[in-house]
């Protein structure tokens, strides 16, 4: 488990935060397995009620390692839905930015937080010193390079700035009796937010071959670092729960069946 740091409003991770008058600055996400029913043996089943019909239910305590076969040529033959009948929900917390990015896929179920029905906390994302800043190229073949000093200190300053004076304002609407509704239009994107978000396998892989930049890809992807980020903790708690899957997932240039 994670060691924490309180803060005015909350905890989060040590290490990954700065205070500047009451406001927690992070540079990090945060991704936990709240709950799953997710095996290899679930695309096995899955699978061969196709060809065994009610003798498939033998299989749903079956050894998957004995058909890994199986989970490959599904893979590489792209038999998708097998792989629909497991689940997993996830407790994200990362800006909302990012979840903007997130809910493009329409394939995963999502409840976030509400900034009409609580006070949202004065937690606000700033990229790190390893954040590439300096952006080259044309739409859809974009490459990303370090940015100076100065412009990490200029990145450094302005969030900062920006993110004070926006939640002052909100800050300010609140003690006036203004509705938490309204008092939110003024605080920007970088704020986190945290959300629970329900995916299956196939609809996870689909995440992953487009929010992960990976060399072998078969279909190589370019997509913003912050949501990578999210994407890297999910997939290696996928693979805890679902090895053989992953691995033809990998194993057949990350394209999702």
């Amino acid at each position: 488990m994670n060691t924490t740091v309180a803060a005015s409003t909350g905890t989060v991770p040590a290490g990954t935060m700065a205070h500047v008058q009451g406001i927690t600055f992070r540079s990090d996400m945060t991704v936990e397995l709240i709950k799953h029913a997710a095996t290899d043996a679930d695309v096995i089943w899955a699978a061969r009620v196709s060809t065994k019909g009610e003798q498939s239910l033998a299989d749903v305590d079956a050894d998957p390692a004995r058909s890994a076969g199986l989970i490959n040529y599904l893979m590489r033959d792209r038999h998708g839905t097998p792989f629909e009948h497991s689940s997993m929900t996830f407790y994200v917390q990362a800006p909302i930015f990012v979840f903007r990015e997130f809910m493009r896929h329409r394939t995963f179920s999502y409840n976030e937080e509400s900034g009409r029905y609580r006070k949202l906390d004065p937690v606000f994302y700033r990229p790190g010193p390893d954040r590439k800043l300096v952006q080259t190229g044309k739409p859809g073949a974009y490459e990303f390079h370090p940015g100076t000093d100065k412009q990490h200190a200029l990145v450094d300053e302005t969030v900062r700035e920006a993110s004070e004076h926006a939640y002052a304002a909100y800050r300010k609407m609140l003690a006036e009796g203004v509705a938490r509704e309204v008092a939110r239009m003024v605080l920007p994107l970088n704020i986190y937010s945290s959300m629970y978000v329900t995916m299956n396998a196939r609809s996870l892989m689909n995440f992953l071959s487009l929010r992960r930049h990976v060399d072998g890809a078969a279909f190589p992807s370019f997509p913003q670092r912050e949501i990578e980020m999210c994407a890297e903790k999910m997939e290696a708690i996928w693979a805890g729960l679902m090895p053989l899957t992953q691995a033809a997932f990998i194993g057949h240039g990350r394209v999702a069946p």
